[in-house]
């Protein structure tokens, strides 16, 4: 609780013109959307920018409360079709007592968790990974 968390949602080519979204399913509104590359878009206490030189849009949640926690979608707006959307699932804890030594806590308030999530493909415009699937494991990095 407290801290931030960055969400880095990669896509290809082929939705470089795309809107982004972060959304909470069933997703009947955006938390957050894109409306033009490169420019950050607040809404609360959460923002998203598009970063097509990169094929990345990044969601960012701030001063995370525990009413923060839970599913979400990192998505593309297709006009038309399908929207290719990755869920991501959002766990806020009360951060540990200050802790000494190497075994110190990775989360803790004021700062960032990163997480990146899968490439979606152009040609399936379906969910990655399989829902059948078990998850892949992400990546966290702090900053």
């Amino acid at each position: 609780m407290g801290g931030s968390l960055r969400v880095v949602c990669r896509y290809q080519e082929g939705f470089r013109d795309d809107n982004k979204f972060w959304c909470t399913p069933p997703c009947l509104w955006k938390t957050v959307e894109t409306r033009e590359s490169e420019r950050e878009l607040r809404r609360g206490h959460g923002s998203i920018r598009d970063r097509p030189v990169s094929l990345t849009f990044k969601v960012t949640l701030e001063s995370l409360r525990e009413e923060d926690a839970g599913r979400y979608r990192c998505g593309i707006d297709v006009p038309f079709s399908t929207d290719p959307a990755f869920q991501v699932e959002v766990s806020v804890t009360a951060a540990p007592a200050a802790a000494t030594g190497p075994e110190r806590s990775t989360g803790s308030p004021g700062s960032a968790t990163t997480l990146p999530v899968p490439t979606w493909s152009t040609a399936s415009g379906q969910e990655t990974p399989d829902p059948g699937q078990p998850p892949r494991p992400f990546v966290y990095s702090h900053t």
